[in-house]
């Protein structure tokens, strides 16, 4: 066996793998005793068949695969001792010769590579970019408070309903002339949130009612999403077309929601038993959850803003050629050449922000330890019940949870993958000047548009 790398410039090289017969008739003979083994052929017992009729049918596809494995784990060993960085994917050269598999014994395959460009990441002090830091204000700490408030609301009775209503009611299909429709469709204890109803005429029907009132209601029009609306019939989607849009409405129970009051049992509620106490202790978690908050959003913001002029400081070049190459083989039947070559400009801003982040990380000896994935993944859990009210769960239950997160591959992936970049933006922020700029939400939000 022999291997050779010729360099076609500077950023791309083909490999070639020349592999003769005595490299593989041990393993193909393997291999077909095997098939032997295995082989169920018509007229023959089991196993029992004669090789020279499994050579006959099965030598040049073991052939083929045995010789391509060979070439394949022989090209990826020398790429990883000759500590080769590529871009993408070895893929089938355009030099390879053509191969009669029926007649040749010895056999060479070659792959083209990109190479990664060598490039040095030079920032410092003189380097500077704009960090941006909200700034609280008393609506938006109003804002932040109602949100809580509504969090941990509940629905209550009431006599009429109003505009953040709900009514429970028995719903039976009409016929487009508001009869009863023969064999319809009746839902009993179907709840419906006024506030979500999508058509304002159809919204308004439910405001004001009182228990025991009928309304006929277009569901289409209250409810176009299909998901929302087959919910609310309890039938499933594909099943819709075969209802009447009206329905009437027999009202059954009337409640309107009722932000939580601010008191004890709110503050426990939200913080946990008897951490907060006061209504200044409570005014500093706001202040202190508003400041994390906005930190974060900074901390993304300088992300976008810092990538974005890193990587047109990078002078470095791409094998565009072979990547779009790579790109359009890998993504057969999804894409065209044309498609990816369009998107491909985005695709090199990736690419070179990757490298540029790999090079730091490498540089800086950035490890991602197990014991910070578990961390993420717990407060990702956290921050996942949370949103469904349940803020103190045990911390079994949210151990169990995280532990099920890492256990899929790529939740895992996309974990190291967001705590070492934070790790590199972190080093970043540390090694250039900051331009720290106070800014309003709204002028925030404005930022990159």
């Amino acid at each position: 066996m022999n291997i050779t790398k010729e360099n076609s410039d500077a950023l791309t090289a083909t490999i070639s793998v020349s592999i003769d017969k005595a490299d593989y008739s041990e393993k193909v003979e393997n291999a077909l005793k095997d098939y032997k083994k295995k082989a169920n052929i018509k007229g023959f017992r089991p196993g029992m068949a004669p090789m020279g009729l499994i050579r006959k049918m099965y030598f040049k596809y073991i052939l083929v695969e045995e010789v391509s494995k060979l070439a394949s784990d022989s090209l990826y060993e020398y790429i990883k001792n000759e500590n080769i960085k590529t871009l993408g994917e070895p893929i089938p050269s355009e030099k390879q010769a053509s191969i009669d598999w029926d007649n040749q014994e010895s056999f060479q395959l070659s792959w083209d590579l990109g190479l990664a460009p060598e490039f040095e990441v030079k920032f410092t002090k003189r380097d500077k970019f704009p960090y941006y830091k909200i700034a609280i204000t008393d609506e938006i700490r109003k804002q932040h408070i109602d949100s809580l408030r509504n969090r941990f609301g509940k629905y209550t009775p009431v006599e009429v309903t109003d505009d953040k209503g709900l009514v429970k009611a028995t719903l039976t299909e009409l016929n487009e002339d508001e009869s009863p429709r023969e064999s319809g469709k009746n839902v009993e204890g179907a709840s419906i949130s006024i506030a979500l109803v999508a058509d304002e005429d159809e919204r308004k029907k439910l405001v004001g009612c009182k228990v025991g009132d009928v309304v006929v209601i277009d569901t289409k029009k209250a409810f176009p999403n299909e998901a929302d609306r087959a919910a609310l019939l309890h039938v499933k989607k594909e099943e819709l077309g075969e209802l009447n849009s009206l329905f009437q409405l027999t009202i059954t129970e009337t409640l309107t929601f009722t932000p939580a009051e601010q008191d004890q049992a709110f503050y426990d509620q939200v913080y946990g038993k008897d951490v907060v106490k006061t209504e200044e202790d409570f005014a500093k978690k706001v202040d202190e959850e508003l400041e994390n908050y906005f930190k974060v959003e900074g901390d993304n913001r300088f992300s976008v803003d810092f990538r974005e002029k890193a990587v047109g400081k990078l002078k470095f070049e791409l094998p565009k050629d072979f990547l779009v190459r790579w790109l359009t083989s890998i993504n057969e039947g999804k894409f065209t050449r044309e498609q990816i070559e369009e998107e491909y400009p985005m695709f090199e801003k990736d690419l070179k922000w990757q490298l540029m982040s790999n090079k730091v990380a490498e540089e800086q000896n950035f490890t991602v330890t197990k014991e910070e994935t578990e961390e993420f993944a717990k407060g990702y859990a956290r921050s996942q019940f949370a949103a469904y009210g349940m803020n103190f769960l045990p911390d079994e239950y949210i151990t169990k949870y995280a532990n099920d997160i890492l256990k899929n591959r790529e939740e895992l992936r996309k974990i190291q993958e967001s705590i070492m970049n934070k790790k590199v933006v972190d080093w970043f922020k540390s090694t250039v000047a900051l331009d720290e700029k106070e800014v309003t939400v709204e002028e925030f939000n404005k930022i990159g548009k």
